[in-house]
């Protein structure tokens, strides 16, 4: 089954009633209230969950949980032999740091990134891609972007435009 065919399976089985058919309920049952927010947010959270299943399934071919693979591109986006500390690598990822100690130590078991001293301050680590680390976020970045591009075939670009100016207004 190819990778499409999975996203859109996982998507189609988690999907639940049509929005439409839930609007009709509600107004049936509280004609009083307007369900529309529901319609809209409801689409949101379906299309999260397909995009969700499809980045999971892309980390996946790395071996990588969703964590993994955000730190592993987060790095890989920085550019070759370039450093974050763990709290500009958390900032980065809109994470607490926290979060980030048990996914770094996952990676650098794994032989993927790895801790340094900060030449500036002692008392403080820079995270970097391994060679390896840097290979596997190369090649995982042209699958999620294969992947995404599948995801959004069915819009052209002046709606993909108008989707994130819509989205980015209630995601600021």
């Amino acid at each position: 089954m190819s990778q499409e065919s999975r996203v859109k399976s996982s998507a189609e089985s988690t999907q639940g009633a049509p929005l439409e058919t839930i609007l009709q309920q509600w107004k049936r049952e509280r004609p009083d209230l307007d369900p529309s927010p529901m319609a809209v947010c409801g689409a949101l959270r379906r299309a999260n969950d397909r995009v969700r299943t499809a980045i999971e399934g892309t980390a996946a071919k790395g071996g990588l949980d969703g964590a993994g693979f955000d730190v592993l591109l987060t790095l890989r986006r920085q550019g070759r032999g370039e450093t974050l500390t763990p709290s500009e690598l958390a900032g980065e990822m809109m994470l607490s740091t926290s979060a980030m100690t048990n996914r770094l130590d996952r990676l650098e078991k794994r032989g993927l990134i790895e801790r340094r001293s900060d030449p500036k301050d002692r008392r403080s680590l820079k995270i970097a891609l391994t060679e390896d680390g840097f290979s596997l976020a190369d090649s995982l970045v042209v699958s999620h972007l294969t992947v995404e591009e599948q995801l959004l075939a069915t819009l052209d670009t002046a709606e993909r435009e108008d989707l994130k100016r819509l989205l980015s207004k209630i995601s600021a």
